[in-house]
């Protein structure tokens, strides 16, 4: 770069940019660019902010930006977002007066490896025995020695993935060595691509009958949104477990709730909606058929530091005339989260 330092202005706390930026990654941003940190979201606040701004790093706690921005930000080029949700960040018509990258590689090896540990603990049925040795009793011991375990295992069993992007095709992977039958729904991904991971490409509605475990790993569109209804519910057999990783609003949580309530099927969830956080008294928080984490599936702070890097890679690439490699275009939108 020659000239004067590009302006970067990065929307985010203080303790929020630090869990991305860390030392390094400041010195770094520094050496290129003349950058500022602010919470501002306010739109009186953005134009002060943003009026000679070149670049725009956006993270999980920024505002949406409507088409305003463009007043607002007279010399703004580039929005670079940590993370991988952009469509609901930008508005529409921001993807194509700017460019527009994000970071959702990092997220995809974690949010599959929490996917395979939910599979494992409801196979194994870990959660049923921690319960069960809460008690003040040994009978649990005795039960497992006379009658043995079950089917407690992974190994063998039938396995529905719906949606075999990055987190499908990680959970794919991990699956292999438990030689599971896996069963794949996503109507984008060829069957060849599927077949080489060990999975076969069916319909959704051939699927639920035979997925003793599904796993949700589908983006979140409008065809996608409530896919997962009373109706798909009641197709999965007795005693299913539900597993989503990707995004609350695929499954309709009150209809999930009632099949977990009942005794008929059993979740394992890392994301909710339409209520995130759950509230403190929800059925869901204490049952015995449900295991819930707090959207922790690339909460790893290894995640934010390589979004990070990431967005540093694409501010230098960018202001040195170079191509961006993770740029979201106007077209992609419709097949994104």
């Amino acid at each position: 770069m020659t000239g004067p330092k590009p302006r970067v202005v990065v929307l985010s706390g203080p303790v929020l940019f630090a869990s991305f930026f860390d030392a390094q990654a400041e010195r770094r941003l520094s050496r290129s660019f003349r950058w500022t940190r602010s919470a501002v979201k306010s739109a009186r606040g953005l134009r002060t902010l943003l009026a000679d701004a070149d670049a725009l790093v956006t993270t999980w706690d920024s505002p949406r930006l409507g088409e305003e921005l463009q007043s607002l930000a007279p010399r703004l080029r580039l929005l670079a977002h940590c993370g991988g949700e952009v469509k609901g960040k930008f508005a529409r018509p921001l993807f194509s007066r700017f460019t527009v990258t994000n970071a959702p590689g990092p997220m995809a090896p974690y949010v599959a490896e929490l996917a395979v540990t939910f599979l494992l603990m409801a196979a194994r049925r870990i959660d049923e025995h921690r319960a069960s040795l809460r008690g003040r009793s040994n009978r649990a011991y005795e039960r497992a020695h006379l009658h043995g375990s079950g089917r407690e295992t992974l190994m063998g069993r039938t396995v529905g993935l719906v949606g075999f992007g990055r987190i499908g095709r990680g959970i794919a992977e991990r699956l292999r060595p438990f030689d599971v039958r896996l069963l794949v729904h996503d109507p984008y991904a060829p069957a060849e691509a599927i077949a080489r991971l060990g999975g076969r490409r069916v319909t959704l509605e051939a699927m639920l009958p035979r997925a003793e475990f599904l796993v949700l790993a589908a983006g979140l569109t409008d065809a996608t949104r409530g896919m997962m209804g009373a109706g798909q519910l009641a197709r999965l057999p007795d005693g299913a477990t539900l597993v989503n990783v990707a995004r609350g609003g695929l499954l309709d949580l009150a209809a999930l709730t009632r099949e977990v309530r009942r005794g008929r099927l059993r979740c394992a969830l890392d994301v909710t909606d339409p209520m995130e956080p759950l509230p403190l008294g929800h059925p869901l928080r204490r049952h015995r058929g449900a295991v819930l984490t707090p959207h922790v599936g690339a909460g790893a702070l290894a995640v934010r530091r390589a979004m990070a890097d990431i967005v540093l890679d694409t501010l230098e690439r960018f202001f040195r005339g170079k191509r961006v490699t993770n740029r979201v275009t106007p077209a992609m939108l419709d097949l994104m989260t």
